[in-house]
């Protein structure tokens, strides 16, 4: 069995009940949100269990996100109550095409709080898989305390370690935006990101847009992962992997494209979040990508990495049918539903 390791912010969103901007909102819902938070309970919704290391306020709010995450599936052990820290949360706002933007109230919340060696190593032995994000880079003890955790799971052999930018620059105050992503790209094997993210942090040109997503994955690639996953909204999504990889059979470079799943979509927010769930699922081989769910089963079929990104795809498109990042997070049996285009 796969035993992954999810590590980051959890907090909650606060999601419009209409479209424009915040100033034009009147009513908002309470939604459990945090992108490492909305991977972890979509690998659950998945049929994978797995731990989460997060901090957050011992307050009512915190007291929602525990209890969402344990009732999603979530192993909770590593999920730490600050007693003097609030926490943090955020207003989403949606424009007409669903598209979202944020509003963070996140300062010297727990989640910037985490502290390093927080995960021993005795917790690390049996993880097979370790994920984090980027927001924890943005200051505070989780700076380090991220930093750490991806550099020491980095060393250990037969663990693969995944990051996801999600750029937030607005919250790089006291630290580079740009440095951090390429200080966590050296220590990972694996990164999924978008255009913008890299475009945030100034590692592509000014310019650079989706239909780019091939060089931005070597460009990813050239800081050091062996493989690089950009999304591309609803046009689907790019893997490149490099010969080194364990999923490239190869002597050479494989770059794979997926086209996606069309939906009406209602909420974009988490659908990142969504793939990632989908493709660690699916590359770690606690997912199949053929008609079995079974580690044996992962990379049925010509190509793993074409399978895999359906799968990603899949658990994306189907989370932007309904609003809320976590609630909108597709069981396994929906997700592989619209994959094979039994979506009804």
């Amino acid at each position: 069995m796969t035993r992954i390791l999810v590590a980051g912010e959890a907090l909650v969103d606060f999601i419009p009940g209409s479209r424009g901007p915040l100033s034009t909102v009147e009513t908002f819902h309470r939604r459990a949100g945090g992108a490492p938070a909305n991977v972890a309970v979509g690998l659950a919704r998945l049929g994978v269990t797995p731990r989460f290391w997060t901090r957050i306020g011992d307050d009512a709010f915190g007291d929602f996100l525990l209890e969402t995450l344990v009732n999603a599936g979530v192993d909770d052990a590593h999920v730490v109550r600050d007693p003097t820290a609030k926490t943090s949360l955020v207003f989403v706002s949606l424009d007409p095409d669903a598209e979202r933007s944020f509003s963070f109230h996140r300062n010297g919340t727990a989640d910037t709080r985490m502290q390093p060696g927080a995960v021993s190593d005795s917790d690390l032995e049996p993880v097979d898989w370790v994920h984090a994000g980027g927001v924890t880079l943005s200051g505070g003890s989780s700076r380090e305390a991220t930093f750490e955790l991806l550099e020491r799971a980095g060393a250990r052999e037969n663990v693969v370690v995944s990051f996801d930018p999600n750029a937030r620059p607005e919250l790089f105050i006291e630290h580079d935006l740009g440095d951090s992503v390429e200080r966590a790209f050296a220590a990972v094997d694996v990164v999924k990101t978008t255009v913008e993210d890299l475009l945030a942090a100034e590692l592509v040109p000014p310019g650079t847009t989706d239909d780019d997503a091939a060089a931005v994955a070597e460009t990813v690639c050239g800081h050091g992962p062996h493989t690089a996953l950009v999304t591309r909204g609803g046009d689907g999504s790019l893997v490149r992997a490099e010969p080194d990889a364990p999923w490239n059979p190869t002597r050479d470079p494989i770059v794979v494209e997926h086209p996606g799943y069309p939906v009406e979509a209602v909420d974009t927010t988490g659908a990142g979040d969504a793939f990632t769930a989908g493709a660690i699922a699916s590359l770690s081989g606690a997912i199949g990508t053929g008609d079995e769910a079974a580690p044996s089963a992962a990379f049925d079929g010509e190509n793993p990495l074409e399978g895999a990104l359906a799968v990603a795809n899949a658990v994306a498109a189907r989370t932007t049918t309904a609003r809320g990042a976590m609630t909108s997070l597709p069981s396994r049996t929906e997700a592989l539903a619209l994959r094979d285009g039994d979506d009804r």
